[in-house]
């Protein structure tokens, strides 16, 4: 199991009061502290988590500031090309699994308000830490608790953004959270409520809604959350999560087509849209019992319940006509996508075993989900319902050396997996192909090694080398079969996807100073990349070979202001002609834009502290690729502003894109298959006003 995790200095900047040595990281599935653990992880708290969202569309948006290797997200209902090193992140809530493996519904990252994060953990690289989808590494939501000391956590908050004010420009969000920690027993309960109207680039003009994703605009979102505690002894206890999360679009205005060639962005006007209005509806149960003491050792056993359904937007699209349903080019239809997971996962984790300093982690993973994806306009079943059940046992070993200066971690995951698909039809647009079902499986072990050495109380260098395993997405495979006679057997393309990641890194921690730097690369012998025709995607499998530079520099003076320094360059090819060379470039959907992210925060005044950050996406060529498909980068500046009183609560003024830049954003620059209704501008000048009032 691809157990390797770590430190950069980031983590240091983006949490407060808790040292490193302290630090534990939930993801990581140890009790090692981030300091031990030899890869890249970044931790982003409540505080800085508050200041990227003062100056984001979502909770996706202010994580690409945080993580600059993340790819700029769309501002849209759509994770669609979102990668971590460019490949794909398994997205989770408190460690339940929100990403559809099986058909990558790509709305993974829209399942939770983050009015109920306290934090969110990225491990960074392929791993398998939490089994199947992490071949990019992990982003892990960690919801909020009750307070430890017994106060009550009662909190409200409302917020107004307005797209520099323009017309039908303005949003409004509400939440509330309460909580209290009993003798026993704890509690959380929390609601939001957020409605968005239309979005407006920095020349005035109404942004599109995606016509087939979905929309974060022109939409209305209700979330629930509760947690529950009880602690049955002094070292057990049981906790219970739930979560609801629903945001469903309003379907008021439709897409009027702008110009690719001329540079001209796709804007809205009010009217009705064909077929029904894009939503997403996400439910997460999960029961936790932890015994910290099982033969000197800490057992948790986490039990999980997720359903999920999404409903994109649709078209004439060739793929989906049916002369028996519709004449040829009026057909239209749109698709829905539904899965049902549940799983439970073991973990026992035993510090000093046989010896002093050798901490092991052991443990058996089970994970059931069932896919199916319909067009729902005309009843028809477009990828048949696949059941992926698989289990897998771990073990991770962690041994401290030399009064701790030196870590070496080593460790293996055995995945032994099941896809069950039935027989089935595809639809007309792939010739009625009847394929026959079956049951293939496979069984993969995964391994990793790593060491930390503390060369100096300052100096740390590590080294690391994991893998990650997940499935191609089966959904896009087996829709579009149209060779007769094939069984599920026949279809090699189901074979699973292992990505190695291998990592070396230097940390520098000096009273105020925090460096670091981190090169690493990453393989993947039968790689997956998806090619979209005639607005419908399509798997090509082929090897891939990514790389990539990481380097930060913070400084926090003694008078409370700290400014910092990032910089990702990402680099991706793959074999198009399957000679066994890499000889292309990866496109904008797998390669994010090498980045420089710069900022500076502090005090100002007594109650007012203010954080100017500034993003600078480079331009980007695409060997083997079209010119037209180049990136021509944009820089964006963004300032938030805090004001906190002792009686009224506290005070945020955010404000994205400050310089009111005009740009069209990478995806929309760089997916070869943009057109007129797909070619986005970003948002221009926004600005929210938040306040928070802790009852």
């Amino acid at each position: 199991m691809a157990f390797s995790v770590a430190t950069t200095t980031a983590v240091a900047d983006e949490v407060e009061n808790v040292p490193q040595e302290e630090l534990i990281i939930t993801a990581s599935r140890t009790n090692t502290p981030v300091t031990a653990i030899p890869n890249t992880v970044k931790v982003i708290d409540r505080d800085a988590l508050e200041k990227q969202l003062a100056v984001s569309t979502s909770l996706l948006d202010g994580l690409s500031f945080s993580v600059p290797a993340l790819t700029p997200a769309h501002q849209k209902l759509s994770s669609n090309g979102v990668t971590l090193r460019g490949r794909t992140p398994l997205y989770m809530t408190d460690s339940i699994p929100q990403s559809t493996p099986l058909r990558n519904g790509q709305r993974s990252a829209f399942t939770i308000d983050p009015a109920f994060i306290d934090r969110v953990e990225v491990i960074h690289g392929a791993n398998a830490i939490q089994g199947v989808g992490a071949t990019g590494g992990v982003i892990n939501y960690v919801t909020i608790d009750a307070p430890e000391n017994g106060e009550w956590l009662k909190k409200v908050s409302v917020e107004l953004t307005t797209d520099d004010f323009e017309r039908d420009g303005y949003h409004y969000k509400a939440a509330g959270v309460i909580g209290k920690s009993f003798t026993n027993t704890d509690f959380v309960l929390g609601t939001t409520y957020q409605l968005e109207d239309l979005y407006y680039d920095a020349e005035g003009r109404a942004i599109a809604p995606d016509p087939i994703q979905g929309d974060l605009m022109d939409s209305e979102a209700v979330s629930v959350f509760t947690k529950l505690g009880w602690y049955i002894s002094d070292t057990q206890r049981v906790e219970l999560l739930g979560n609801y999360f629903d945001l469903n679009g309003d379907g008021d205005y439709r897409v009027v087509p702008g110009d690719v060639a001329r540079g001209k962005p796709a804007t809205a006007e009010a009217g009705e849209i064909d077929g029904d209005p894009t939503y997403n509806d996400a439910s997460n149960l999960s029961l936790t019992y932890t015994h910290d003491d099982v033969y000197q050792g800490q057992l948790t056993l986490q039990t999980f319940y997720y359903d999920f359904y999404a409903l994109y937007g649709g078209g004439t699209f060739g793929s989906f006509q049916d002369e028996q349903i519709a004449p040829a080019g009026e057909l239209f239809d749109q698709s829905a996508l539904s899965s049902e997971k549940y799983g439970a996962k073991i973990t026992y984790v035993r510090d000093n075993t046989f010896w002093e300093g050798l901490q092991i982690t052991t443990g058996l993973d089970y994970l059931n989900d069932t896919t199916q994806q319909e067009l729902v306009q005309t009843g028809r079943t477009w990828v048949p319902e696949m059941t992926y059940s698989g289990w897998a046992p771990f073990l991770q070993l962690s041994q401290r050396l030399m009064s701790n200066r030196v870590h070496i971690s080593a460790g293996i995951r055995y995945e032994n997996v099941e896809l069950d698909v039935p027989d089935f039809t595809t639809i007309a647009g792939a010739n009625n192909t009847f394929v026959k079902g079956s049951t293939p499986s496979f069984e993969e072990l995964l391994g990793n090694v790593g060491v930390v050495f503390n060369i100096t109380d300052q100096l740390t260098a590590f080294a690391s080398y994991s893998e990650g395993f997940e499935m191609p997405d089966a959904g896009l495979i087996l829709r579009a079969v149209n060779t007769p006679d094939l069984t599920v057997d026949d279809l090699v393309d189901l074979q699973p996807i292992i990505a190695d990641n291998t990592e070396i890194g230097l940390n520098y921690h000096y009273q105020g100073l925090d460096l670091s730097l981190n090169y690493f690369w990453s393989d993947s012998d039968f790689g997956s990349r998806i090619q979209v025709v005639d607005g419908v995607g399509h798997i090509t499998r082929q090897k891939t070979e990514i790389e990539g530079l990481e380097i930060s520099a913070n400084y926090h003076f003694d008078n409370g202001i700290s400014t910092g320094a990032a910089y990702s360059k990402l680099e991706g090819r793959y074999d198009s002609d399957s000679d066994g060379s890499i000889d292309k470039d990866l496109d904008g959907r797998n390669i994010a834009p090498d980045r420089v992210n710069l900022f500076v925060e502090g005090p100002v005044l007594a109650n007012l502290s203010a954080r100017l950050q500034y993003s600078i996406l480079l331009d980007r060529e695409f060997d083997g690729g079209q010119p037209q498909h180049d990136f021509d980068g944009y820089q964006l500046a963004d300032a938030v502003l805090s004001y906190q009183t002792d009686t009224f609560g506290d005070f945020t003024l955010g404000i994205e894109n400050l310089l009111d830049e005009q740009y069209i954003t990478y995806f929309s620059q760089t997916l070869t298959y943009v057109n007129n209704t797909t070619y986005f501008a970003g948002r221009g000048r926004t600005v929210t006003v938040k306040w928070d009032y802790a009852l």
